[in-house]
């Protein structure tokens, strides 16, 4: 009795005015946007199962929506529509509540739920986490059905979880649009998550994944620091040496100009005779 909820009140789920909801939807609009396409894919391999999709704020509130017409009046009688708000404040136990005060995903089945109205919902919850690591977001495939098996239930929430990783990986990727994105290694501590790297190959962001996969900080990403450090080690890592970072320039340059030495130098903006003689002192062979 937490937050002193009556189990047996009827009442549906507070619903926001259209003031508080253009307010709460412009808050994550970017990820709302990104996430289009990701939620039509998830609602192409549940819809038909009976279920519907909801995207939420961190808030609980469902913000998009994706539904069978002919199931729509059901959900809509049961709160489950955007602008209401399922928080555990509100609602008690549930799926989306319940995800976003715990951080983790989860499926909460028929009775389940604190409220009596809400025990004929079946709700598969994933978080959804910023380009920043906080929790901005939760994804919901909930259904009225009430001959769900095991196997269904583990499928949809498989699903889910990976609708919501794709959900991540596209506000990270276009946070950090002007870096390089690269996946690092899983470790003990879980999967690599998403490193960006900028032209200096320093790390300036970390998805959730790689802060938890690294124990990386705020403090540490505040600093960006080489990322060899991060994927090899600093013990591991080759001498730190001048003339490696030269030899990595005039390679790239030549890649690019694809061997010809006088283009490679004006990307380089050095002479050709500058050119030649980096050429022979690096070891490398002459292009054109």
């Amino acid at each position: 009795m937490k937050y002193g909820l009556d189990p047996e009140h009827a009442r549906p789920p507070r619903r926001l005015d259209q003031g508080e909801f253009k307010l709460a939807f412009q808050r994550v609009e970017a990820l709302m946007r990104l996430a289009q396409a990701t939620l039509d894919r998830l609602f192409q391999s549940v819809g038909e199962a009976g279920c519907c999709v909801l995207l939420t704020d961190r808030d609980g509130v469902p913000l998009d929506r994706r539904g069978v017409a002919g199931d729509d009046a059901d959900f809509l009688d049961r709160g489950l529509w955007t602008g209401m708000v399922w928080n555990e404040a509100s609602e008690g136990t549930n799926g989306v509540g319940t995800c976003l005060a715990e951080g983790r995903a989860l499926t909460i089945h028929r009775d389940q739920h604190f409220l009596t109205r809400n025990i004929g919902l079946s709700c598969t919850v994933a978080p959804v986490w910023d380009a920043q690591g906080k929790l901005a977001a939760a994804l919901d495939v909930s259904t009225c059905r009430s001959d769900l098996t095991p196997a269904l239930l583990k499928l949809i929430a498989a699903a889910t979880a990976e609708a919501a990783h794709r959900i991540e990986a596209s506000h990270f990727r276009d946070t950090f649009r002007h870096a390089r994105i690269v996946c690092g290694q899983d470790t003990e501590r879980g999967s690599g998550g998403l490193l960006a790297v900028d032209r200096e190959d320093l790390v300036i962001g970390a998805s959730r994944a790689a802060r938890l996969a690294y124990g990386l900080t705020d403090e540490q990403l505040a600093h960006p620091f080489p990322a060899e450090d991060l994927l090899i080690g600093v013990a591991a890592r080759p001498s730190e040496e001048l003339s490696v970072a030269e030899r990595g320039a005039v390679q790239r340059a030549l890649s690019r100009a694809r061997g010809n030495v006088s283009a490679a130098a004006r990307l380089l903006g050095v002479s050709r005779a500058t050119m030649h003689r980096k050429l022979v002192r690096l070891g490398l062979e002459r292009g054109r």
